[in-house]
C-alpha cells in the first residue's frame, strides 16, 4: 500500500501556492490527525495506519453529510461533500458493491455460514481482505443480505 502522506505534502504545497483555502485546510487537518495519532501512540505510523486514519476522517464526513441532510442544511452538505472528495483522492480505490458481494460469497462458502447468525464468522474472514477498500457498514449489510436470502 502506498503511503498517502507524501502525496498529501506535495498537494499541500500546491494548494497553498494556488491559495485554495478549502483544499489546504482539509489536507492540513488530515496530516494533523495522522501526526496526532503518531504522538499518541509514540511510534511512526505505517502506510496502512495512515490510510486507516484517512478512512476514519472520510467516515466522519459521510456521517456529517447524513446529519446535515436530515437537518436541511444544504450549505453544510456541500462543504462536507467537497471535503470528502478531497479526502477520497488520497484513499485506495474503493471496491464496487458487486465486487464486495462476490468476495462475501467466497467467504460464506469458506466458513459454511448459512443463517444471519453466522454474520460474525463471515465478517472475520472478509474484513481483512477488504481492509481500506470498503466501508465495514456496507460489507456487513451485503453479508446480511446474502445470508438472509439463502
Amino acid at each position: 500500500m502506498q503511503d498517502p502522506r507524501e502525496k498529501m505534502q506535495a498537494d499541500l504545497k500546491e494548494a497553498m501556492r494556488a491559495r485554495d483555502r478549502q483544499r489546504t485546510g482539509v489536507i492540513r487537518m488530515a496530516l494533523n490527525a495522522i501526526r496526532q495519532e503518531e504522538i499518541d501512540s509514540q511510534k511512526t505510523l505505517s502506510a496502512e495506519d495512515a490510510t486507516a486514519i484517512l478512512l476514519r476522517e472520510a467516515k466522519k464526513r459521510r456521517e456529517s453529510i447524513a446529519e446535515a441532510e436530515k437537518a436541511g442544511r444544504d450549505d453544510l452538505v456541500e462543504t462536507e461533500k467537497a471535503e470528502l472528495a478531497i479526502l477520497e483522492s488520497y484513499l485506495p480505490q474503493q471496491l464496487s458493491p458487486d465486487a464486495i458481494r462476490e468476495m462475501a460469497r467466497q467467504a460464506i462458502a469458506e466458513t459454511g455460514a448459512a443463517t444471519p447468525k453466522d454474520v460474525g464468522q463471515v465478517m472475520r474472514v472478509l474484513m481483512p481482505r477488504v481492509k481500506g477498500q470498503a466501508d465495514g457498514k456496507v460489507v456487513n449489510q451485503i453479508v446480511r443480505e446474502l445470508l438472509s436470502g439463502q
